[in-house]
């Protein structure tokens, strides 16, 4: 399951010319069943059967989530909201 969110992250990041952008070192790696996008050895977007996730500054959290165009992110439905990984997209994303 985490080689479909590996390559699901990976071709987002071509389609979106991320590498262009960014001169840091850059890697994606699977995780337990999905993976993660490292700028720098940091953690900073992740793909898995929760959704599409990325860590942003708080004030773009707060605005995010009181949008309704995000939400927090949790593994499991009573589990502790996640840190560093802040919010979860709730549109669907195909590819």
């Amino acid at each position: 399951m985490a080689k479909l969110y590996l390559e699901k992250l990976s071709n987002l990041i071509l389609a979106i010319n991320l590498e262009d952008e960014i001169s840091l070192p850059m890697e994606t790696k699977h995780f337990f069943s999905g993976a993660a996008l490292y700028i720098n050895n940091t953690i900073c977007a992740s793909w898995s059967p929760v959704g599409l996730a990325f860590k942003l500054p708080d004030p773009e959290v707060k605005i995010l989530l009181s949008s309704g165009k995000a939400k927090e992110l949790k593994y499991f439905p009573k589990g502790n909201i996640k840190m560093g990984t802040r919010f979860l997209k709730t549109q669907k994303i195909k590819k």
